[in-house]
């Protein structure tokens, strides 16, 4: 049987919006909203928030501590290393990374990344599983130049706990240890990773590392809407969208339903552009 863990990263001294996870939303830290999201999702195992050893840091751990949440400390830009460490300590088989600043992650969507990763398995006679996944990483993004289709702030990655033991032990770019993935993915193609027509749900490939990797792709094309939380616009956003729910039990879906009857709600945050792969932090 295998352990598929969610490990949600975490840390309090974001560029463009310090504190953002701890910040309100409906009376909630933000953090507490992305937990709470997450757990309700059917085909995990268990919940953990990676944050760093930093002392500014100590409001998640405290925070975490108090409600009862897992939570493991570790580097603060090698967030790669804070993965792996996060995933060995729980004996991860496979692991679902989630970023803190998504408080409307779907959990339905999570489960739909975790079984396409899972059932691409390959069964033996008994029907036990001889290997989890023919994937090594599957998402449901990839960063620009690749195409996304679900809106940013959806964003759900699932890979091996094998692929990302290889990645920590032979990444090297500082981009590669402080966003964790892109050794999984970087070179491959974008037309091998594009919509199919007829439409399918998902597009594969083999990385030049040899990595087998899938990206999952919405039928109708969203990936323009941003519903993340990165400036303070974004903020304004979330809080908005989410006074439309009486609590944290709605789907994208039902965010997006909202978003297409009251159009004037983009503009908020029609101005912010996303950060790429490549883009590192230059603090020390």
């Amino acid at each position: 049987m295998n352990k598929i863990d969610v490990i949600i990263q975490a840390r309090m001294s974001s560029s463009r919006l310090p504190g953002k996870v701890m910040m309100a939303i409906e009376g909630k830290p933000m953090l507490q909203w992305v937990v709470e999201r997450v757990l309700q999702a059917n085909h995990i195992d268990e919940v953990v928030v990676a944050t760093t050893e930093h002392s500014s840091d100590d409001p998640i751990f405290e925070f975490c501590d108090k409600k009862g949440y897992p939570v493991v400390r570790g580097s603060s830009h090698d967030v790669l290393d804070r993965y792996y460490q996060t995933a060995l300590m729980h004996k991860s088989d496979v692991i679902v990374r989630i970023t803190a600043d998504c408080p409307l992650i779907d959990p339905n969507l999570i489960d739909r990344t975790v079984t396409s990763m899972i059932d691409a398995g390959e069964y033996d006679d008994l029907g036990s599983v001889r290997n989890h996944s023919r994937y090594d990483y599957l998402a449901n993004r990839l960063p620009s130049p690749w195409h996304r289709t679900y809106p940013i702030g959806l964003d759900v990655e699932v890979f091996t706990f094998v692929a990302l033991e290889d990645a920590w032990q032979l990444a090297q770019e500082k981009h590669q240890r402080e966003h964790v993935t892109p050794y999984f993915y970087e070179g491959v193609p974008v037309n091998q990773l594009e919509v199919q027509d007829p439409f399918s749900p998902l597009s594969e490939a083999t990385s030049p590392r040899g990595y087998h990797i899938a990206l999952m792709h919405n039928k109708i094309d969203y990936g323009a809407l941003r519903w993340t939380v990165d400036t303070p616009e974004d903020l304004e956003l979330v809080r908005k969208l989410a006074s439309y729910f009486p609590d944290s039990e709605f789907s994208w879906e039902d965010v997006l339903e909202v978003v297409l009857n009251n159009p004037d709600l983009l503009e908020i945050n029609a101005q912010i552009h996303h950060k790429t792969h490549l883009d590192v932090d230059q603090r020390e």
